[in-house]
C-alpha cells in the first residue's frame, strides 16, 4: 500500500465536515486521492458526489457512438477503440447547443447509491463476488438560507455481483450473510436491508441549513460562474487550481502532488460542480474542459449498476497493490489496475455514475474479467422540488 501511504502523506486528513459541510467539496476530494478501498464508505465521501441535478444537465449530454461495454481501448490504452471519438470537440460540443433553461425550484435534492465489491469464498472454496457496503443517500438543501437541509440513509441488502456469482451463491446454499475482508478487518454484511434514517448520527434535518453549495457558494453565485470551457479548465482543473484545493493552503514542504491521481482528481471536481445547480451553459463547459483534460479519455459506452447505458469518460488507469501490510489475508494480495469512469446519460447528459472498475486483473480481483465494478455512486435521481422532497419508499434493486 505504498501508494495510498504516499498520498496520504502527501495531502494530510480532512477534517470530518459539519453537517452543512457535507456536500462542500474537501471530503469529496480526499476520497480522490485514494485507490479503490475494501472498506465501508461514510456519509460525506457518498454525499460528495451527489447532488446531480438530472433536468439540468442537458447541457452535458454526451453523444458518442460506439459498440460493447465498455468500449475497447485503443492501443494508446486511451479508450480510443471507438472510431477515435473526439469528445470535446464534437459529442459534447453538439449537446451544448442543445442546452435548455435549467428547471428552478424551492428545494435541490439527489438519491445516490453506493455499493463496494467484495470477493467471498464458498464453502466448496469456488470465489463469488458481492456487493456489500451498500446504502441509499437521499439529501434536500433548500436553495436559500433558513430553509433547512435535510439527510437520509439506509442500508441496501449486500447481493452477488453477477448472474454468475449468484449461482454459486446458491450453490452455497443461499447463505443470508457474506463474511469478507474489508480493508484492515473482517466484516459481515447481510442480505437484510433497512427502514430509511433520518434520525442520528450523519443524518437529520438542519433547520437552519440551506442556500449554499460548492464551496459555500450561493445559487447567484453558481449563476456567475464562467461558460468558456478554457477558463473553467483553468480555475478548477489545472494542476495549480487542483494544488490549491486539495492542498488547502499547506505550507510547500508537503505541496507536492502525485501527479498519478491527477486525473481522478479532476474527474471528483467536476463531479463535485455538478453538485450544485450550475447553469447549462456552465455544465457544457465543464464538460469540454475535462475532455480536454490530460488523462482523461473518451471511452464510448459503458453501463452502469442499475443497467442504465450512457456514454463515459475514464481517466488514466492505476494499480493498486495489496502487500499484506494490514493483514490481507495471502490469497488477497497483489496488484491490480483499474480506473476510474463517469458515465452519463446519452440523451439527457445528466450524470449516471461515477464507478471504479477493472482495467487488468490481479489480487482479491485476479478471477474477474476487465470492467468489472469496484466501487461506484450511483445517482437514482436528482433535481429541483417546490416542496421538501420525500425519499423513495421501493428499492432501486
Amino acid at each position: 500500500m505504498d501508494e495510498l501511504r504516499t498520498v496520504r502523506e502527501a495531502y494530510g486528513d480532512a477534517a470530518p465536515p459539519t453537517m452543512t459541510e457535507i456536500a462542500q467539496a474537501r471530503a469529496r476530494w480526499e476520497e480522490a486521492e485514494a485507490p479503490p478501498r475494501r472498506a465501508r464508505f461514510g456519509w460525506p465521501s457518498r454525499l460528495a458526489l451527489g447532488m446531480v441535478a438530472a433536468g439540468a444537465a442537458a447541457a452535458v449530454a454526451v453523444a458518442l457512438t460506439g459498440q460493447g461495454t465498455p468500449d475497447a481501448p485503443g492501443p494508446s490504452g486511451n479508450g480510443d477503440g471507438d472510431g477515435n471519438v473526439d469528445l470535446g470537440r464534437r459529442a459534447v460540443l453538439a449537446a451544448a447547443t442543445k442546452a435548455g433553461r435549467a428547471p428552478a425550484g424551492r428545494y435541490w435534492y439527489i438519491d445516490c447509491l453506493s455499493g463496494q465489491a467484495y470477493i467471498v469464498r464458498s464453502k466448496s472454496g469456488a470465489p463469488y463476488a458481492i456487493v456489500g457496503a451498500a446504502d441509499e443517500m437521499f439529501h434536500w438543501n433548500g436553495v436559500k438560507p433558513g430553509m433547512g437541509e435535510m439527510y437520509y440513509s439506509r442500508d441496501l441488502p449486500a447481493r452477488p455481483a453477477t448472474g454468475q456469482d449468484a449461482a454459486v451463491w446458491r450453490a452455497d446454499g443461499s447463505p443470508p450473510t457474506f463474511r469478507t475482508w474489508s480493508g484492515d478487518h473482517h466484516a459481515t454484511y447481510t442480505t437484510k436491508a433497512t427502514k430509511w434514517r433520518s434520525k442520528g448520527p450523519g443524518v437529520g434535518l438542519d433547520p437552519e441549513g440551506g442556500g449554499t453549495f460548492f464551496l459555500g457558494k450561493t445559487a447567484a453565485d453558481l449563476q456567475r460562474l464562467p461558460t468558456d470551457p478554457a477558463e473553467l479548465g483553468k480555475r478548477f482543473l489545472s494542476d495549480d487550481a487542483l494544488r490549491a484545493l486539495f492542498l488547502n493552503g499547506r505550507t510547500k514542504s508537503r505541496g507536492k502532488v502525485n501527479l498519478r491521481v491527477l486525473p481522478d482528481m479532476r474527474l471528483k471536481v467536476v463531479a463535485t460542480l455538478l453538485d450544485a445547480p450550475t447553469p447549462p451553459k456552465v455544465r457544457a463547459g465543464l464538460m469540454r474542459a475535462l475532455a480536454a483534460q490530460p488523462g482523461v479519455h473518451a471511452i464510448g459506452h459503458d453501463t452502469d449498476p442499475l443497467g442504465r447505458r450512457g456514454v463515459a469518460l475514464a481517466a488514466d488507469p492505476r494499480s493498486t497493490t495489496d502487500d499484506g501490510e494490514y493483514g490481507t489475508p495471502k490469497s488477497d494480495q497483489g496488484t491490480y489496475r483499474w480506473r476510474r469512469v463517469m458515465i452519463f446519460d446519452e440523451g439527457s447528459g445528466a450524470l449516471l455514475s461515477l464507478q471504479s472498475e477493472l482495467v487488468d486483473p490481479g489480487g482479491v480481483y485476479r478471477d474477474r474479467k476487465p470492467g468489472f465494478v469496484i466501487d461506484y455512486e450511483t445517482y437514482r435521481g436528482s433535481g429541483w422540488s417546490d416542496n421538501r422532497p420525500r425519499p423513495p419508499a421501493g428499492q432501486p434493486f
